[in-house]
């Protein structure tokens, strides 16, 4: 069964386009230490069913998914989100 994470933070990258916009996500372990991982291991861990990612909004949860961009390429949005991460673009930066 895949370890679940709530992510609360994000490292957006200078880029426009949807499947480069997000470089690492971030968050908080029950015992106060935060964990931050790139971008590419995060699809890597869903993917393999290792790890599932969500966002939280006003008691309101989003499952995080692997989406695919129209050239091929893999990247982190939430659910109910549609071209753009704007979820996870919604978040602070991560410290």
């Amino acid at each position: 069964m895949a370890r679940r994470y709530r992510i609360s933070c994000v490292v957006p990258s200078d880029r426009l386009n949807h499947h480069e916009r997000i470089r690492a996500i971030g968050g908080i372990n029950p015992d106060g230490t935060r964990w931050k991982i790139g971008h590419g291991d995060a699809i890597a861990g869903i993917e393999t069913g290792n790890w599932s990612f969500y966002v939280a909004d006003a008691g309101r949860q989003s499952e995080i998914v692997v989406a695919v961009s129209k050239y091929g390429a893999k990247y982190l949005k939430a659910a109910d989100d549609k071209l753009h991460p704007d979820s996870l673009l919604a978040l602070p930066k991560c410290p």
